[in-house]
Protein backbone atom coordinates (compact mmCIF):
# COMPACT_ATOMS: atom_id res chain seq x y z
CA UNK A 1 0.00 0.00 0.00
CA UNK A 2 3.14 2.34 0.94
CA UNK A 3 4.61 1.82 -2.56
CA UNK A 4 1.14 2.50 -4.48
CA UNK A 5 0.75 5.56 -2.64
CA UNK A 6 4.31 7.07 -3.18
CA UNK A 7 3.80 5.94 -6.98
CA UNK A 8 0.53 7.90 -6.72
CA UNK A 9 1.77 10.78 -5.50
CA UNK A 10 5.15 11.16 -7.59
CA UNK A 11 2.92 10.05 -10.64
CA UNK A 12 0.63 13.58 -10.21
CA UNK A 13 3.56 15.46 -9.54
CA UNK A 14 4.80 14.46 -13.10
CA UNK A 15 1.47 14.54 -14.78
CA UNK A 16 1.13 18.32 -13.33
CA UNK A 17 4.70 19.59 -14.10
CA UNK A 18 4.09 18.22 -17.43
CA UNK A 19 0.38 19.87 -17.89
CA UNK A 20 2.01 23.14 -16.38
CA UNK A 21 4.32 23.39 -19.26
CA UNK A 22 2.09 22.73 -21.64
CA UNK A 23 -0.21 25.46 -20.23
CA UNK A 24 2.85 27.56 -20.36
CA UNK A 25 4.01 27.27 -23.89
CA UNK A 26 0.13 26.74 -24.95
CA UNK A 27 -0.50 30.41 -23.71
CA UNK A 28 2.52 31.97 -25.46
CA UNK A 29 1.48 30.49 -29.01
CA UNK A 30 -1.88 31.61 -28.22
CA UNK A 31 -2.25 34.98 -26.02
CA UNK A 32 -1.04 38.16 -27.39
CA UNK A 33 0.41 40.48 -24.26
CA UNK A 34 -1.08 43.78 -25.91
CA UNK A 35 -4.27 42.10 -24.77
CA UNK A 36 -3.24 42.44 -21.04
CA UNK A 37 -4.02 44.59 -18.47
CA UNK A 38 -3.06 48.60 -19.53
CA UNK A 39 -1.13 46.96 -22.07
CA UNK A 40 -0.69 49.67 -24.19
CA UNK A 41 0.10 51.89 -21.68
CA UNK A 42 3.28 49.34 -20.84
CA UNK A 43 4.17 48.68 -24.40
CA UNK A 44 4.71 52.37 -23.98
CA UNK A 45 7.26 52.22 -20.82
CA UNK A 46 9.12 49.76 -23.38
CA UNK A 47 9.46 51.32 -26.25
CA UNK A 48 10.52 54.04 -24.32
CA UNK A 49 13.33 52.90 -22.41
CA UNK A 50 14.50 51.10 -25.38
CA UNK A 51 14.80 53.73 -27.21
CA UNK A 52 17.57 55.05 -25.60
CA UNK A 53 18.88 51.31 -25.13
CA UNK A 54 22.41 50.51 -25.24
CA UNK A 55 23.90 54.15 -24.82
CA UNK A 56 21.86 55.91 -21.98
CA UNK A 57 19.30 54.55 -19.50
CA UNK A 58 15.79 56.91 -19.36
CA UNK A 59 12.78 55.86 -17.39
CA UNK A 60 9.15 57.44 -19.07
CA UNK A 61 7.45 60.21 -17.39
CA UNK A 62 3.30 60.64 -16.73
CA UNK A 63 3.97 62.33 -20.08
CA UNK A 64 4.69 59.17 -21.85
CA UNK A 65 3.04 56.44 -20.17
CA UNK A 66 0.61 56.23 -17.29
CA UNK A 67 2.60 53.40 -16.52
CA UNK A 68 5.43 55.64 -15.59
CA UNK A 69 5.07 54.67 -11.77
CA UNK A 70 6.03 51.17 -11.87
CA UNK A 71 9.98 49.95 -11.35
CA UNK A 72 11.92 49.26 -14.10
CA UNK A 73 12.81 46.02 -13.50
CA UNK A 74 9.90 44.04 -15.06
CA UNK A 75 10.84 46.07 -18.38
CA UNK A 76 14.37 45.48 -18.73
CA UNK A 77 13.93 42.23 -20.33
CA UNK A 78 11.50 43.61 -23.59
CA UNK A 79 13.40 46.48 -23.92
CA UNK A 80 16.46 44.37 -24.58
CA UNK A 81 14.76 42.66 -27.11
CA UNK A 82 13.22 45.65 -28.74
CA UNK A 83 16.71 46.53 -29.49
CA UNK A 84 17.91 43.32 -30.18
CA UNK A 85 15.06 43.24 -32.59
CA UNK A 86 15.49 46.73 -34.32
CA UNK A 87 19.06 45.75 -35.09
CA UNK A 88 18.11 42.60 -36.84
CA UNK A 89 15.14 43.14 -39.13
CA UNK A 90 14.03 46.31 -41.80
CA UNK A 91 11.16 48.28 -41.09
CA UNK A 92 9.57 51.51 -41.46
CA UNK A 93 8.32 51.56 -37.95
CA UNK A 94 11.02 49.86 -35.23
CA UNK A 95 8.48 50.30 -32.42
CA UNK A 96 5.87 48.84 -33.74
CA UNK A 97 6.59 45.85 -36.07
CA UNK A 98 8.92 44.66 -32.63
CA UNK A 99 6.32 44.92 -30.29
CA UNK A 100 5.31 41.42 -31.15
CA UNK A 101 8.53 40.02 -31.20
CA UNK A 102 9.23 41.44 -27.70
CA UNK A 103 6.00 40.43 -26.42
CA UNK A 104 6.21 37.11 -26.92
CA UNK A 105 10.30 37.19 -25.65
CA UNK A 106 8.62 38.05 -22.50
CA UNK A 107 6.25 35.50 -22.16
CA UNK A 108 9.27 32.89 -22.93
CA UNK A 109 11.48 34.61 -20.13
CA UNK A 110 8.56 34.95 -17.64
CA UNK A 111 7.64 31.28 -17.89
CA UNK A 112 11.38 29.89 -17.47
CA UNK A 113 10.99 32.61 -14.20
CA UNK A 114 7.77 31.17 -13.17
CA UNK A 115 9.25 27.21 -13.41
CA UNK A 116 12.58 28.60 -11.79
CA UNK A 117 10.28 30.46 -8.96
CA UNK A 118 8.82 26.80 -8.54
CA UNK A 119 11.85 24.84 -8.10
CA UNK A 120 13.58 26.96 -5.87
CA UNK A 121 10.79 27.26 -3.63
CA UNK A 122 10.74 22.78 -3.99
CA UNK A 123 14.15 23.28 -2.84
CA UNK A 124 13.33 25.10 0.24
CA UNK A 125 10.23 23.05 1.41
CA UNK A 126 12.77 19.93 1.29
CA UNK A 127 14.95 22.06 3.48
CA UNK A 128 12.09 22.76 6.17
CA UNK A 129 10.44 19.27 5.93
CA UNK A 130 13.78 17.78 6.20
CA UNK A 131 12.65 16.02 3.02
CA UNK A 132 14.84 13.14 1.37
CA UNK A 133 13.15 14.24 -2.38
CA UNK A 134 13.52 17.19 -3.79
CA UNK A 135 9.33 16.05 -5.14
CA UNK A 136 6.37 18.06 -3.18
CA UNK A 137 3.33 17.06 -4.97
CA UNK A 138 1.13 18.81 -2.45
CA UNK A 139 3.02 22.36 -3.40
CA UNK A 140 2.92 21.52 -6.93
CA UNK A 141 -0.91 20.78 -7.18
CA UNK A 142 -1.84 24.25 -4.81
CA UNK A 143 0.36 26.46 -6.37
CA UNK A 144 -0.60 25.01 -10.16
CA UNK A 145 -4.72 25.59 -9.39
CA UNK A 146 -4.44 29.13 -9.42
CA UNK A 147 -5.52 30.35 -12.56
CA UNK A 148 -3.98 33.83 -12.22
CA UNK A 149 -0.69 32.33 -12.68
CA UNK A 150 -1.05 31.72 -16.37
CA UNK A 151 -2.66 35.17 -16.99
CA UNK A 152 0.12 37.37 -15.19
CA UNK A 153 2.89 35.22 -16.79
CA UNK A 154 1.09 36.19 -20.29
CA UNK A 155 1.17 39.82 -19.61
CA UNK A 156 3.97 42.52 -19.69
CA UNK A 157 4.40 42.82 -15.84
CA UNK A 158 6.60 43.07 -12.74
CA UNK A 159 4.88 40.52 -10.32
CA UNK A 160 6.29 37.07 -12.14
CA UNK A 161 9.99 39.16 -10.71
CA UNK A 162 8.02 39.85 -7.41
CA UNK A 163 7.24 35.90 -7.16
CA UNK A 164 10.99 34.59 -7.98
CA UNK A 165 12.96 36.99 -5.74
CA UNK A 166 10.36 36.40 -3.36
CA UNK A 167 11.21 32.67 -3.59
CA UNK A 168 14.91 33.30 -3.40
CA UNK A 169 14.27 35.69 -0.46
CA UNK A 170 12.23 32.67 1.30
CA UNK A 171 15.59 30.78 1.10
CA UNK A 172 18.09 33.22 2.50
CA UNK A 173 15.45 34.09 4.95
CA UNK A 174 15.45 30.27 6.12
CA UNK A 175 19.49 29.73 6.06
CA UNK A 176 19.72 33.25 8.30
CA UNK A 177 17.76 31.97 10.56
CA UNK A 178 19.14 28.39 10.81
CA UNK A 179 22.29 30.94 11.32
CA UNK A 180 20.86 32.68 14.11
CA UNK A 181 20.70 35.81 11.99
CA UNK A 182 24.83 36.04 12.50
CA UNK A 183 26.63 38.64 10.43
CA UNK A 184 27.13 36.72 7.43
CA UNK A 185 28.66 38.50 4.63
CA UNK A 186 27.11 36.09 2.09
CA UNK A 187 23.61 35.92 3.43
CA UNK A 188 23.82 39.97 3.86
CA UNK A 189 24.82 40.44 0.40
CA UNK A 190 22.32 38.26 -0.90
CA UNK A 191 19.28 39.57 0.83
CA UNK A 192 20.31 42.74 0.18
CA UNK A 193 20.16 42.51 -3.39
CA UNK A 194 17.20 40.66 -3.28
CA UNK A 195 15.46 43.25 -1.21
CA UNK A 196 16.39 45.47 -4.20
CA UNK A 197 15.18 43.45 -6.72
CA UNK A 198 12.15 43.39 -5.00
CA UNK A 199 11.56 46.99 -4.30
CA UNK A 200 12.56 47.55 -8.22
CA UNK A 201 9.96 44.82 -9.96
CA UNK A 202 6.03 46.49 -8.05
CA UNK A 203 5.38 48.59 -5.05
CA UNK A 204 3.33 45.45 -4.02
CA UNK A 205 6.75 43.65 -2.69
CA UNK A 206 6.96 46.36 0.10
CA UNK A 207 4.43 44.55 1.85
CA UNK A 208 6.91 41.88 2.07
CA UNK A 209 9.16 43.66 4.05
CA UNK A 210 6.52 45.20 6.80
CA UNK A 211 6.51 41.51 8.72
CA UNK A 212 10.29 41.60 9.44
CA UNK A 213 10.02 45.22 10.83
CA UNK A 214 6.56 43.37 13.17
CA UNK A 215 8.84 40.88 13.85
CA UNK A 216 11.69 42.63 15.09
CA UNK A 217 9.64 43.25 18.85
CA UNK A 218 8.85 39.17 19.31
CA UNK A 219 12.84 38.08 18.09
CA UNK A 220 15.60 37.30 20.61
CA UNK A 221 17.90 37.93 20.52
CA UNK A 222 16.89 41.24 19.10
CA UNK A 223 20.61 42.66 18.56
CA UNK A 224 21.59 40.02 16.08
CA UNK A 225 18.48 40.19 14.00
CA UNK A 226 18.44 43.95 14.14
CA UNK A 227 21.79 44.36 12.66
CA UNK A 228 21.34 41.60 10.14
CA UNK A 229 18.47 43.42 8.23
CA UNK A 230 19.83 46.68 9.24
CA UNK A 231 22.73 45.89 7.38
CA UNK A 232 20.51 43.68 4.53
CA UNK A 233 18.52 46.84 4.21
CA UNK A 234 20.84 49.55 3.62
CA UNK A 235 22.22 47.54 0.72
CA UNK A 236 18.65 46.88 -0.46
CA UNK A 237 17.82 51.02 -0.41
CA UNK A 238 21.47 51.55 -1.57
CA UNK A 239 20.70 49.79 -4.85
CA UNK A 240 17.22 50.55 -5.24
CA UNK A 241 16.42 54.05 -3.70
CA UNK A 242 17.36 56.00 -6.62
CA UNK A 243 14.54 54.87 -8.53
CA UNK A 244 11.73 56.52 -5.90
CA UNK A 245 14.23 59.19 -4.97
CA UNK A 246 13.33 60.14 -8.99
CA UNK A 247 9.75 59.87 -8.35
CA UNK A 248 9.62 62.00 -5.41
CA UNK A 249 11.71 65.07 -6.81
CA UNK A 250 9.42 64.70 -10.48
CA UNK A 251 6.06 64.05 -8.64
CA UNK A 252 6.09 64.80 -4.88
CA UNK A 253 5.60 61.57 -3.55
CA UNK A 254 7.66 58.57 -3.15
CA UNK A 255 4.37 56.49 -4.40
CA UNK A 256 3.63 58.20 -7.38
CA UNK A 257 0.51 56.42 -8.92
CA UNK A 258 -1.98 57.95 -12.22
CA UNK A 259 -4.48 58.36 -9.55
CA UNK A 260 -5.32 60.88 -7.18
CA UNK A 261 -5.58 59.05 -3.80
CA UNK A 262 -8.34 60.18 -1.46
CA UNK A 263 -8.03 60.98 2.46
CA UNK A 264 -8.26 57.75 3.95
CA UNK A 265 -11.52 56.85 5.11
CA UNK A 266 -13.77 53.64 4.65
CA UNK A 267 -16.60 55.90 3.34
CA UNK A 268 -14.76 56.34 0.21
CA UNK A 269 -16.11 52.90 -0.97
CA UNK A 270 -19.89 51.86 -0.67
CA UNK A 271 -21.09 49.13 1.48
CA UNK A 272 -21.60 46.44 -1.02
CA UNK A 273 -17.91 46.99 -1.41
CA UNK A 274 -16.82 45.29 1.93
CA UNK A 275 -19.79 43.23 2.41
CA UNK A 276 -21.84 42.87 -0.90
CA UNK A 277 -25.52 42.96 -1.84
CA UNK A 278 -27.69 39.52 -2.50
CA UNK A 279 -27.95 40.63 -5.67
CA UNK A 280 -25.13 41.27 -7.07
CA UNK A 281 -22.95 38.11 -4.78
CA UNK A 282 -24.98 35.39 -6.32
CA UNK A 283 -23.36 36.28 -9.79
CA UNK A 284 -19.93 34.64 -7.84
CA UNK A 285 -21.64 31.50 -8.69
CA UNK A 286 -23.63 31.99 -11.53
CA UNK A 287 -21.96 33.91 -13.81
CA UNK A 288 -18.88 35.52 -12.36
CA UNK A 289 -17.52 37.86 -14.93
CA UNK A 290 -17.87 41.62 -15.20
CA UNK A 291 -19.60 43.76 -14.07
CA UNK A 292 -21.70 41.73 -12.40
CA UNK A 293 -20.02 41.54 -9.32
CA UNK A 294 -20.11 45.43 -8.92
CA UNK A 295 -16.69 46.59 -7.21
CA UNK A 296 -16.92 43.60 -4.25
CA UNK A 297 -13.94 43.14 -3.37
CA UNK A 298 -13.69 39.86 -2.14
CA UNK A 299 -15.83 38.56 -4.58
CA UNK A 300 -14.26 39.92 -7.51
CA UNK A 301 -10.66 38.69 -5.48
CA UNK A 302 -11.88 35.13 -5.35
CA UNK A 303 -13.40 35.07 -8.71
CA UNK A 304 -9.89 36.88 -10.56
CA UNK A 305 -8.00 34.04 -8.56
CA UNK A 306 -9.76 31.10 -9.53
CA UNK A 307 -10.80 32.08 -13.33
CA UNK A 308 -11.02 35.88 -15.19
CA UNK A 309 -13.04 37.80 -13.86
CA UNK A 310 -12.19 41.08 -15.78
CA UNK A 311 -12.00 39.37 -19.07
CA UNK A 312 -8.40 40.02 -20.17
CA UNK A 313 -6.96 36.43 -20.71
CA UNK A 314 -9.57 33.97 -21.11
CA UNK A 315 -12.13 35.43 -23.44
CA UNK A 316 -12.91 39.40 -23.88
CA UNK A 317 -15.78 41.37 -24.94
CA UNK A 318 -13.67 43.40 -27.54
CA UNK A 319 -13.02 39.80 -29.92
CA UNK A 320 -16.46 37.97 -28.32
CA UNK A 321 -16.67 36.72 -32.15
CA UNK A 322 -13.00 35.07 -32.24
CA UNK A 323 -12.61 33.83 -29.17
CA UNK A 324 -13.57 30.32 -28.62
CA UNK A 325 -17.13 29.02 -26.45
CA UNK A 326 -16.82 32.94 -25.40
CA UNK A 327 -20.33 33.17 -25.17
CA UNK A 328 -20.58 30.21 -23.02
CA UNK A 329 -17.49 31.04 -20.29
CA UNK A 330 -19.54 33.12 -17.52
CA UNK A 331 -21.57 29.68 -16.98
CA UNK A 332 -18.21 27.64 -17.14
CA UNK A 333 -16.40 30.35 -14.53
CA UNK A 334 -19.27 30.04 -12.42
CA UNK A 335 -19.06 26.16 -11.61
CA UNK A 336 -15.06 26.93 -11.81
CA UNK A 337 -15.78 29.06 -9.43
CA UNK A 338 -17.81 26.61 -7.29
CA UNK A 339 -15.16 23.69 -7.23
CA UNK A 340 -12.54 26.32 -6.41
CA UNK A 341 -14.64 26.94 -2.74
CA UNK A 342 -13.17 23.78 -1.98
CA UNK A 343 -9.60 24.24 -2.39
CA UNK A 344 -10.03 27.87 -1.15
CA UNK A 345 -10.87 26.36 2.27
CA UNK A 346 -8.72 23.28 1.97
CA UNK A 347 -5.54 26.47 1.90
CA UNK A 348 -7.02 28.13 4.33
CA UNK A 349 -7.90 25.55 6.92
CA UNK A 350 -4.17 23.81 6.05
CA UNK A 351 -2.87 27.61 6.65
CA UNK A 352 -4.56 28.03 9.96
CA UNK A 353 -3.13 24.35 11.43
CA UNK A 354 0.14 25.12 10.14
CA UNK A 355 0.34 28.35 12.11
CA UNK A 356 -1.05 27.11 14.59
CA UNK A 357 1.48 23.98 15.10
CA UNK A 358 4.60 25.98 14.39
CA UNK A 359 3.88 29.60 16.58
CA UNK A 360 7.62 29.87 17.63
CA UNK A 361 9.43 29.12 13.67
CA UNK A 362 10.35 32.17 12.68
CA UNK A 363 9.85 31.62 8.64
CA UNK A 364 6.14 30.38 9.54
CA UNK A 365 5.65 33.65 11.56
CA UNK A 366 7.30 35.49 8.36
CA UNK A 367 4.91 33.18 6.19
CA UNK A 368 1.85 34.38 8.03
CA UNK A 369 2.49 38.03 8.25
CA UNK A 370 3.47 38.46 5.10
CA UNK A 371 0.08 37.17 4.00
CA UNK A 372 -2.10 39.30 6.47
CA UNK A 373 0.06 42.66 5.41
CA UNK A 374 -0.02 42.01 1.78
CA UNK A 375 -4.05 41.39 1.69
CA UNK A 376 -4.40 44.01 4.13
CA UNK A 377 -1.98 46.28 2.11
CA UNK A 378 -4.19 45.98 -1.15
CA UNK A 379 -7.39 46.38 0.92
CA UNK A 380 -6.10 49.68 2.20
CA UNK A 381 -5.15 50.86 -1.14
CA UNK A 382 -8.26 49.61 -3.10
CA UNK A 383 -9.92 51.97 -0.47
CA UNK A 384 -7.54 54.63 -0.78
CA UNK A 385 -7.90 54.95 -4.75
CA UNK A 386 -11.42 53.95 -5.03
CA UNK A 387 -13.17 53.45 -8.69
CA UNK A 388 -16.90 52.90 -8.98
CA UNK A 389 -16.04 49.56 -11.40
CA UNK A 390 -13.82 48.10 -8.91
CA UNK A 391 -11.31 47.81 -11.64
CA UNK A 392 -8.36 48.02 -9.10
CA UNK A 393 -9.55 45.13 -7.56
CA UNK A 394 -6.42 42.27 -10.02
CA UNK A 395 -5.77 39.03 -8.58
CA UNK A 396 -2.56 39.45 -10.58
CA UNK A 397 -1.92 42.91 -8.33
CA UNK A 398 -1.58 41.07 -5.12
CA UNK A 399 -0.27 37.24 -6.46
CA UNK A 400 2.32 37.30 -3.91
CA UNK A 401 -0.13 36.66 -1.46
CA UNK A 402 -1.52 33.69 -2.47
CA UNK A 403 2.00 32.28 -3.38
CA UNK A 404 2.79 32.30 -0.04
CA UNK A 405 -0.49 30.54 1.39
CA UNK A 406 0.18 27.57 -1.23
CA UNK A 407 3.67 27.48 -0.34
CA UNK A 408 2.25 27.67 3.66
CA UNK A 409 -0.60 24.92 3.31
CA UNK A 410 1.83 23.01 1.23
CA UNK A 411 4.02 22.63 4.97
CA UNK A 412 0.63 20.53 6.51
CA UNK A 413 -0.21 18.38 3.19
CA UNK A 414 3.69 17.10 3.17
CA UNK A 415 3.03 16.49 7.00
CA UNK A 416 -0.50 14.60 6.59
CA UNK A 417 1.00 11.96 3.62
CA UNK A 418 3.48 10.95 6.05
CA UNK A 419 0.39 10.78 9.67
CA UNK A 420 -3.01 9.74 7.17
CA UNK A 421 -1.69 8.54 4.14
CA UNK A 422 -5.64 7.52 3.05
CA UNK A 423 -6.63 11.30 3.65
CA UNK A 424 -3.82 12.27 1.90
CA UNK A 425 -4.43 10.45 -1.13
CA UNK A 426 -8.19 11.67 -1.19
CA UNK A 427 -7.46 15.24 -1.06
CA UNK A 428 -4.68 14.57 -3.52
CA UNK A 429 -7.20 13.09 -6.28
CA UNK A 430 -9.94 15.87 -5.52
CA UNK A 431 -7.75 18.76 -6.08
CA UNK A 432 -6.47 16.92 -9.51
CA UNK A 433 -10.17 16.59 -10.25
CA UNK A 434 -10.52 20.24 -10.00
CA UNK A 435 -7.57 20.94 -11.45
CA UNK A 436 -8.71 19.32 -15.02
CA UNK A 437 -12.19 20.30 -14.12
CA UNK A 438 -10.39 24.43 -14.15
CA UNK A 439 -8.24 23.52 -16.83
CA UNK A 440 -9.94 25.84 -19.73
CA UNK A 441 -9.38 28.59 -17.06
CA UNK A 442 -5.36 28.27 -17.54
CA UNK A 443 -5.82 29.03 -21.23
CA UNK A 444 -6.41 31.76 -23.85
CA UNK A 445 -9.10 31.02 -25.72
CA UNK A 446 -7.91 32.81 -28.97
CA UNK A 447 -6.47 31.31 -32.27
CA UNK A 448 -2.62 29.99 -33.01
CA UNK A 449 -0.77 33.43 -33.09
CA UNK A 450 -3.95 35.64 -32.61
CA UNK A 451 -2.87 39.32 -33.53
CA UNK A 452 -5.43 42.02 -32.90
Amino acid sequence: MKRYDLTLSKLVFVLISLSSIYILIYNILHFNPILGYDAEAHYSYVDYLSRYLPNDIKLPSKNDTREFFNPPLGYVVPAIAQVLCRNIIESNNFLLDCQPIYGKATQIFQSLLYIATIMINLYTLKLFNKSNTFLNTGYLILISLFAVNYKTLSMIRGEPYILFFLSLFLLVIFKAEKNHFHFNFKFIFSAGVIIACIALSRQWGFFLFIPLIYLLFFQKPKKQYFLFWLYSSFLGALFSSWFYIGLYRKYGSFTAFNMQSESFSFANQTRQFYIPSFNNFQYLFTKPIRPNLDNQFFSILYSDVWGDYWGYFVFTSRFIDIGRNQELIGDYLARVNLVSFFTSMLIISFCFIVFQKYKSNFIIKYLNYSIIFSLLGYLLFTINYPTTSGDTIKATYIIQAFHLMAFMASIYFYNLKKTNQRIYNLLLSILVIIYFHNFQSYLSHYPFNFLP
